[in-house]
């Protein structure tokens, strides 16, 4: 597969820069890059109605959320959203963009939760949190204006993995009931290993990358094996919530992607693919960068649309927002 022109670009421009990939970065620099990098690839700032900062209960202590609505004061159909960032990067500034779009794309209400991170916080502590997030948001539906008859879950990369771990939780805890999942370029198996698309380009995302991550999150290489750290490993994922799994042919996690769509679809699952060959990991984050990342956006809040029953005449495109 050939890289998108605008790959081409986009990656000549980092290496003219002497960008330092992540994984040689102290944590403190990485996640200071990581934001300033997914902030200048997100384009220009989309307003939304409103836009609140405000605090969950978690496992340890307060988590902190971000809600993006669209107009109107009722309960809405919700994204629960989970950032990416390999469980070490991010934060809920990492995910305004994307939420931003999605709010004005779909007419969704989005809440981002801050969850802990690693190494700090190693596996299973970003599951817990998100898990209990979703859990309050929906017994507490009326407080945060949710309609929890359609509430779903989504994120990317790692948010992706964690979405779909909560997926895993909700069904064995009998709920709370989800209408969707949004699984974008998910990591769904942890265990080390080569995976067909690995390479060694740093100004990409690559092999180097997934294991620093990994080497983070997974203190104990066991768990590894666990179904909440790798999704893919689960013996059932029958009974799980439609999903929409988007994928990028230059992402050495395409593969297990795909592989985690094809056994939700083998299990009974509704399941939509949505790949793109020539792009990289990272690229839904950027469409003010790549057309593709602006493209699978779209593609993204139009199954949401579908997933929770919305009339498309009732969503917006995002250009020409006029919200304040």
């Amino acid at each position: 597969m050939t890289l998108d022109p605008q790959v081409v670009a986009w990656r000549a421009a980092r290496a003219a820069a002497g960008t330092a990939p992540l994984y040689t970065q102290t944590l403190a620099q990485a996640r200071a890059a990581d934001l300033a990098a997914i902030r200048a690839g997100s384009g220009a700032v989309e307003p939304v109605a409103e836009v609140r900062d405000t605090t969950v209960p978690g496992p340890a202590g307060p988590l902190p959320v971000r809600i993006h609505r669209p107009d109107g004061d009722g309960p809405l159909p919700t994204l629960v959203y989970f950032f990416g960032g390999g469980w070490t990067l991010g934060s809920v500034d990492t995910a305004d963009g994307i939420c931003r779009r999605l709010v004005n794309l779909a007419a969704v209400q989005t809440v981002t939760v801050g969850y802990r991170l690693a190494p700090e916080h190693p596996f299973p502590a970003a599951v817990e949190d998100c898990h209990a997030a979703l859990r309050h948001l929906a017994a507490h539906a009326a407080e945060f204006r949710v309609d929890a008859d359609r509430l779903a879950v989504g994120g990317d990369s790692a948010g992706g993995n964690l979405a779909a771990a909560v997926t895993l939780l909700a069904r064995a805890d009998g709920g709370p009931r989800l209408a969707a999942q949004l699984l974008v370029y998910p990591n769904t198996d942890q265990r080390p290993g080569h995976r067909p698309g690995d390479d060694e380009d740093p100004m990409l995302f690559n092999r180097h990358s997934v294991g620093w991550y990994r080497g983070h999150y997974l203190t104990d290489p066991g768990d590894a094996a666990h179904p909440l750290a790798s999704p893919l490993l689960a013996e059932d994922l029958s009974g799980l919530p439609p999903a929409f799994v988007v994928t990028a042919g230059h992402d050495p996690l395409r593969d297990e992607g795909l592989r985690y769509a094809e056994r939700l679809r083998e299990s009974g699952v509704p399941t939509e693919t949505d790949d793109y060959p020539g792009m990289v990991h990272g690229f839904f984050a950027m469409p003010g960068v790549f057309d593709a990342g602006r493209q699978a956006q779209e593609r993204a809040a139009a199954f949401l649309r579908r997933a929770f029953g919305l009339d498309p005449a009732h969503a917006r495109a995002a250009t020409g927002a006029d919200h304040g």
